[in-house]
């Protein structure tokens, strides 16, 4: 199966990330607080899971349980090397894979387990299945799916409680969220490569060699390990942003073991470190384009209106003059602005946020900025970081099978200024994100998931983290691939419509794919 140079899909500073949700995965809305590749059985080296009842867990993220579901937890153990495990004279250690499954009391004829993954990669799927349990009006799941599957959640490998990543200082996270964006002045760009190396020697100290077994490929030989333990001879999954990586690396390597994956938000695999930037530059850029005319058309509901865009680059400049201090001094720097501005483009809700964000900013007031960013970063009120980007920088640099070289990161943050404003030089200045990483380097296979059923892909055409245009390309490359398309705004697409919402349910449930071509309006 042949390999390509895995896609980067980079922010600025040194964060490479996909998506959001905080930032790198879906938007998700929180509820109030009231064997051989290819073949089928369990894989080598799975272990059986052992529920335990866990309703803290909803508790603890949401302040309650939803209604008609119950919450059990488990850990499993998995090879941290599968490329070794069950070799001769292989020893090997363990990573533990933490897994949540959510039941509903009024289920039916139940069909086995759907896997979710929310994305980043960083994002926990614990979480995201809390969120999801919850039902379609917070955004959740429709009742017809929790009534036919088991949901469940795992955090991958490296990722919150499944043996977490977590080397990068939240001093050094705090740098590299609030740093220039798009630093042209050479002194600052080498202050920003000198940030990366510090990052990739604390990491490299503590990880060494093992920073390698946080791949996507090892991920997705996890996953199999979870079908197995939960006692599904084939695999059901939805996945999001980075998990539609995941689940067609899966898709390769055990194509006979799918039931049914829906992939919402496609990254291309095939595409390189720079198509990739620059792919999601334009889409961040179309994303922001489509917002400023939000808010020429609809001037009563965005005070920056009715040039959002001036308003936005204002703010940055005098960001970098005279930044607004928030409570205890912080500075809403160009940096933080920046993030603020990307967070918001993940839902088309956003959009109001971000306006009267950049509104209170030019009044003085920095919080609903540093609120957004912070949404974005995983960021506590008491500076304390998640590990969702020391996860999203292991797994990225892992996938990452060669360097750009600053010379050209360098060039392209100039060439891409010009061609998308506000977005193409921190893209550009992203992709030094890996060129530090000290390990070495474990990229995911490219090719067609011969073998497997139909997979339905997911695209939305007013995506800025994972373009439309990747859409049609991840379907191709699987060769079983039927895309779906929703003409919406915002990141991924189900359960956002009524039409969206049947085709996917239809196709999980029954197993019937949308017709080749299928489109979805926007409302």
């Amino acid at each position: 199966m042949a390999r390509s140079h895995p896609r980067r899909l980079a922010l600025a500073g040194f964060l490479a990330v996909v998506v959001l949700t905080a930032g790198c995965t879906i938007p998700l809305f929180r509820p109030d607080a009231e064997d051989e590749p290819g073949g089928a059985g369990a894989p080598a080296n799975a272990t059986g899971a052992d529920w335990q009842p866990c309703p803290e867990v909803p508790r603890e993220l949401v302040g309650r349980t939803a209604p008609n579901m119950r919450y059990e937890c488990a850990t499993i153990s998995v090879p941290d090397d599968w490329a070794t495990a069950g070799a001769a004279g292989a020893g090997g250690g363990k990573l533990e894979i933490s897994l949540l499954r959510i039941r509903s009391s009024k289920q039916r004829d139940r069909i086995g387990s759907l896997l979710v993954n929310p994305g980043g990669p960083g994002g926990s799927g614990v979480d995201a299945a809390v969120y999801l349990s919850f039902g379609s009006s917070f955004g959740g799941l429709p009742d017809e799916v929790t009534r036919r599957f088991d949901i469940i959640g795992f955090d991958p490998r490296g990722v919150s409680r499944s043996s977490p990543v977590k080397c990068v200082s939240d001093a050094d996270l705090d740098r590299a969220f609030g740093f220039e964006p798009d630093p042209d002045d050479q002194a600052e760009f080498d202050e920003l490569i000198a940030l990366n190396r510090t990052i990739g020697d604390a990491c490299g100290a503590k990880y060494g060699e093992r920073l390698r077994l946080f791949s996507t490929e090892q991920a997705a030989h996890d996953m199999d390990a979870i079908r197995a333990a939960v006692g599904d001879e084939k695999l059901s999954y939805l996945g999001y942003s980075y998990g539609t990586l995941l689940g067609a690396t899966y898709a390769q390597l055990f194509p006979r073991n799918v039931r049914a994956l829906v992939l919402d938000g496609a990254v291309d695999p095939e595409q390189d470190i720079v198509a990739g930037s620059e792919s999601q530059a334009r889409g961040f850029e179309r994303a922001f384009t489509n917002f400023t005319t939000w808010c020429a058309d609809t001037p009563g509901r965005c005070p920056v209106a009715p040039d959002a865009r001036g308003a936005v680059t204002d703010a940055l400049e005098k960001a970098r003059v005279s930044p607004v201090r928030g409570d205890g001094g912080r500075e809403a720097t160009a940096g933080w602005i920046f993030y603020a501005v990307i967070s918001s483009l993940y839902t088309e809700a956003g959009w109001q946020k971000l306006a009267a964000a950049i509104d209170s900013l030019a009044k003085g007031d920095p919080e609903e900025v540093f609120e957004l960013a912070d949404s974005y970063a995983e960021r506590g009120e008491d500076g304390h970081y998640t590990n969702l980007f020391d996860a999203n920088l292991a797994v990225n640099c892992a996938d990452e099978e060669n360097r750009v070289g600053v010379d050209r990161i360098r060039s392209l943050q100039t060439e891409w200024r010009t061609k998308y404003p506000l977005f193409g030089a921190p893209l550009a200045v992203g992709m030094l994100s890996c060129e530090f990483w000290p390990a070495q380097r474990d990229p995911y296979p490219t090719g067609p998931a011969t073998g497997a059923p139909p997979i339905v892909v997911v695209g939305t055409t007013g995506d800025p983290a994972t373009p439309y245009e990747q859409t049609p390309k991840l379907a191709g490359m699987l060769g079983v691939g039927v895309v779906l398309t929703w003409r919406g705004e915002g990141h991924t697409a189900y359960p956002q419509t009524r039409c969206i919402t049947d085709a996917v349910d239809e196709y999980l449930i029954e197993l019937k794919p949308p017709s080749a071509g299928t489109t979805c309006p926007a409302r």
